[in-house]
């Protein structure tokens, strides 16, 4: 059992994917924050409009520089959140709670300078704690509905009378019905606005969460695959050692030496068995076993030549066309898994058409682009849709699908890409792009 538990973690170390809900969670905090302040940016400019209004259409005498310095605080607070939002840290509930906090603070402050809880923007608080209900956890929003509260009482107790134009009582009243209906009319608007707006991040945030559990288990599966791998190589190991014992004195034995037609069979067993060997290699070493002695430090050029070189010797393909024309060559560091990835995409192009085959590989900024292209019957739409998904085949055996989802998936975890297209003249091509910092000396540290 240890060693099947000490090959699980080798495996699940090289896979398992770099993320958690927690960091998906944080991204759709700082997208949240980055509404609140667009809000707050709208906020601003309600008041001053409502303000310059105010002061100069109505001709009510307010204390325009308290009010002023309420603004540009207002306005300090939001470039201070522009900062925080594009920042690498976690954006905690903490920090939203006190955000939502000085917005309720500056509100409170203009109320109290411009006729407290008689100001008819007072309603504006349910803003804010509609802001709350959303954006924050259950014990911060309660907190903030009991602020608010707590404001609006302490409003109504202490706040500047407002000299107003000498109106009879029916003008006030109107006045002050003017006041609600700007304010229902703000209101409003900014909620359905929010609302709408932090609605269709959270839906972001699920269906990223959703992605990232079906990688989460795809990867799980190649996990599991990959101990029935190194299970098998492990055990196949010792009758293959056997064969190769009694190949060799088979050739050795004058019944044998004396028949050259037996002899120059026993001589192709001998090969094809030494190629089930170095394949019993490359499993256990792409698992983890031997892992240094699986790396190497090449070229991209040189890489490619080897690789192909190695496929067209081992396969015998009818008609492969080969174009290397990656340049300027870069320094990478290769292991047997990236390796098979490749062999796997190449096996698939040749037994669909075993007749003529294309690979070519260039650069496309700071990424190597492979694609592989055949003349076969191409995918299916329902294939181009699950590219990449286990057991999703057109050749309609058990296994069928499990090489181009393992490529998909590592590749994946070397942050590249897969796609596969059909050809209007006919076959297919399945291109693979890689980022030169996933394979450079530096990025193998995390990715081999």
């Amino acid at each position: 059992m240890r060693g099947s538990e000490r090959q699980h973690n080798l495996w699940y170390d090289r896979l398992r994917p770099a993320w958690s809900p927690t960091l998906s969670h944080d991204a759709t905090n700082k997208n949240n924050l980055l509404l609140l302040v667009q809000l707050r940016w709208l906020a601003v400019c309600g008041q001053i409009i409502t303000i310059l209004f105010v002061g100069f259409g109505l001709g009510v005498d307010l204390p325009f520089l308290p009010m002023a310095l309420i603004l540009m605080a207002l306005v300090a607070l939001n470039v201070f959140s522009l900062l925080r939002a594009r920042s690498q840290s976690a954006l905690t509930n903490t920090e939203l709670f006190i955000q939502l906090l000085l917005d309720v603070a500056t509100l409170t402050a203009q109320l109290y300078l411009s006729g407290g809880a008689t100001n008819p923007f007072i309603s504006l608080y349910l803003l804010q704690v509609t802001l709350g209900a959303v954006l924050l956890q259950p014990w911060s929003s309660w907190a903030l509905v009991a602020l608010t509260a707590l404001c609006f009482i302490l409003l109504s107790l202490f706040f500047q009378p407002l000299a107003l134009p000498h109106l009879h009582e029916g003008g006030l009243l109107q006045l002050h019905i003017q006041g609600m209906f700007f304010c229902f009319v703000l209101t409003a608007g900014l909620v359905v606005l929010f609302l709408i707006r932090a609605s269709s991040n959270l839906r972001a945030r699920d269906a990223r969460l959703a992605d990232l559990r079906q990688q989460s288990a795809e990867e799980h599966h190649i996990v599991r695959m990959g101990l029935l791998a190194s299970g098998a190589a492990h055990e196949l190991g010792t009758p293959l050692a056997t064969l190769s014992v009694i190949l060799n004195d088979w050739k050795r034995m004058p019944l044998f030496s004396k028949e050259p037609e037996l002899t120059e069979e026993i001589t192709e067993m001998q090969g094809q068995l030494a190629r089930c060997k170095a394949i019993v290699s490359g499993i256990l070493m792409s698992s983890g076993e031997a892992r240094g002695e699986g790396m190497v430090r090449t070229t991209v050029t040189g890489f490619f030549d080897d690789l192909v070189a190695e496929w067209r010797a081992s396969r015998s393909p009818r008609h492969l066309v080969f174009q290397n024309g990656f340049t300027p060559d870069a320094a990478i560091v290769s292991d047997l898994s990236l390796k098979q990835v490749i062999f796997n995409v190449l096996d698939n192009a040749h037994e669909e058409s075993p007749s003529w085959m294309k690979v070519v590989t260039m650069r496309q900024g700071d990424n190597l682009q492979l694609t592989v292209t055949d003349v076969g019957k191409g995918f299916s739409q329902e294939m181009l849709a699950e590219i990449g998904r286990p057991y999703r085949s057109s050749k309609g055996r058990p296994g069928g699908g499990l090489g181009l989802f393992l490529v998909v998936n590592v590749v994946r975890k070397l942050s590249g890409t897969v796609s596969a297209r059909n050809r209007p003249e006919g076959g297919a091509s399945v291109t693979l792009e890689l980022p030169l910092s996933s394979l450079s000396v530096k990025g193998s540290g995390n990715g081999h």
